[in-house]
């Protein structure tokens, strides 16, 4: 299988500590803002295997939404990720994160997988979903 162009869209979230906003704390926008400059950071700076970044675009405002889970107005800061993922296991490891939103593949039109292409990206994805699941269970126990 040849390389594969996408385009992802990840929303950074600002959370905020209840109560610090009154003295002197970083508004739900700032923190946001703040999450996706680290974040971008990250992507520019520290190199994943796989992977060749072509375009960051954080032009896009940050926006609000009200989280029915923490009954809180939680901010967003969106960006647009181009790259150049080696193959589509690649393109899954990059792209799953808690901050994906949509994705595009700008190349190549059509994909045509063989039956051990599909495993490896049923098992990837798999590993993916773990590993996510394993972050969420060391969240909630670190809150107990």
């Amino acid at each position: 299988m040849s390389r594969i162009r996408m385009k992802v869209r990840f929303d950074f979230a600002g959370k905020t500590k209840s109560g610090k906003r009154f003295f002197g704390g970083k508004s739900s926008e700032e923190t946001a803002e703040e999450m996706r400059q680290q974040q971008i950071s990250l992507i520019r700076n520290v190199p994943v295997q796989g992977i060749h970044i072509e375009d960051i675009e954080m032009s896009q405002e940050i926006y609000t939404i009200y989280d029915e889970v923490t009954s809180k107005a939680v901010a967003y800061a969106p960006v647009s990720i181009s790259f150049t993922a080696d193959s589509l296991e690649d393109a899954v490891k990059f792209s799953m994160k808690e901050e994906f939103r949509t994705v595009e593949i700008l190349e190549p039109e059509e994909l045509v997988l063989s039956r051990i292409d599909m495993e490896r990206l049923l098992i990837k994805i798999c590993d993916e979903l773990l590993n996510y699941k394993n972050y969420l269970e060391r969240i909630i126990d670190n809150w107990k």
